[in-house]
């Protein structure tokens, strides 16, 4: 008898936090909001609450102040935990994430190591246009010296959260504002105080045997109702949920399309450079090219700025349809 309770994502990500700052002194988070209002997503919940104002750190809206602060602390043995209210305001501050934090291990020849981690939404939410809805994995998934996260549930939450505030490199944290309120189920292990998921693991959230869907965030739950819809019409699809996107988890991509002979990938990002790009030619430079049976197809967000009107939003992302649609055309059925 299995004791498994139900979690919200953004309460995932709470308890990672407050295990690990109560775990390690080394640990605070700072950010714009985080201490007295809770979190602008309410993930900071109690805990300023709990640690006060030494390690729960409200700062001015100056990203690039606040995370040049958070690159310094780690570099002087702290282990910051550095929230972006979003990751498009990530970029005022992408001089510290990437010239600071990336580099320095590299550059200092293994002498200063980053031990940071980056965190906030990332990717599209609902109604709040361009300037807010941009998805950033390709972004950082293409600079060396970062791990880039992308969990989708509450257990991937917990897991990689408390691994990445462990791991002695920068990690960058992508979480996605639509799953915030989103309960799951947590496993006995995964409510455990040593619970941690490694980095650059990717899961098989669903087996299969006729194509394989590699996807990340969000888009695991499109995938698994995509691939419920299709197994009423007896195609019976693999769902890999990469987790990481950097490092990736190539072995565990080719074993799936080894075994199904099929790609598909699937993300709410922009299709040029994308994530799905570089499994396609990953998968092309590999073993696993010559068990296809048709091209890889990629489903992806639309190659625009995101608009503002509800509608247009909805066509802009990657719907249940679209996914189904792309397993049929690389099925040929």
């Amino acid at each position: 008898f299995n004791k498994i309770q139900s979690l919200y994502f953004r309460d995932a990500l709470n308890q990672a936090m407050d295990e690990e700052l109560e775990r390690d002194e080394r640990v605070f988070l700072l950010g714009e909001e985080v201490a007295q209002y809770d979190g602008a997503y309410k993930v900071s919940r109690g805990l300023w609450k709990k640690y006060g104002d030494k390690r729960i750190i409200d700062t001015p809206i100056t990203e690039m102040g606040f995370t040049g602060i958070a690159v310094g602390a780690a570099m002087a043995g702290l282990r910051p935990i550095c929230e972006f209210m979003t990751f498009n305001f990530s970029m005022q501050a992408i001089d510290q994430v990437i010239n600071s934090a990336a580099k320095t291990y590299y550059m200092s020849a293994g002498l200063q190591s980053v031990p940071i981690v980056f965190r906030g939404p990332n990717g599209a939410s609902a109604g709040v246009a361009a300037q807010h809805s941009q998805c950033f994995a390709a972004w950082y998934g293409h600079c060396p010296g970062l791990k880039v996260v992308s969990p989708w549930n509450a257990e991937d939450a917990k897991g990689l959260l408390k691994s990445a505030i462990r791991d002695d490199n920068p990690v960058v944290f992508l979480e996605n504002e639509l799953m915030y309120g989103v309960p799951f189920e947590m496993s006995e292990e995964s409510q455990s105080k040593d619970f941690t998921i490694p980095i650059g693991k990717a899961k098989v959230e669903r087996q299969g045997t006729h194509v394989t869907m590699v996807t990340h965030s969000r888009y695991v739950s499109h995938c698994l109702d995509a691939a419920a819809v299709l197994a009423k019409e007896g195609i019976e699809c693999e769902v890999i949920n990469l987790r990481t996107i950097r490092p990736l988890d190539v072995d565990c991509i080719e074993t799936s399309v080894m075994k199904t002979n099929h790609l598909v990938t699937v993300e709410g990002g922009w299709p040029q450079f994308g994530v799905g790009a570089e499994i396609c030619a990953r998968v092309m430079e590999g073993p696993a090219f010559n068990y296809l049976d048709a091209p890889a197809t990629r489903v992806t967000g639309v190659d625009i700025p995101m608009p503002y009107a509800k509608i247009l939003e909805d066509n802009s992302l990657p719907q249940i349809k679209d996914i189904i649609f792309s397993v049929k055309k690389t099925l040929n059925v």
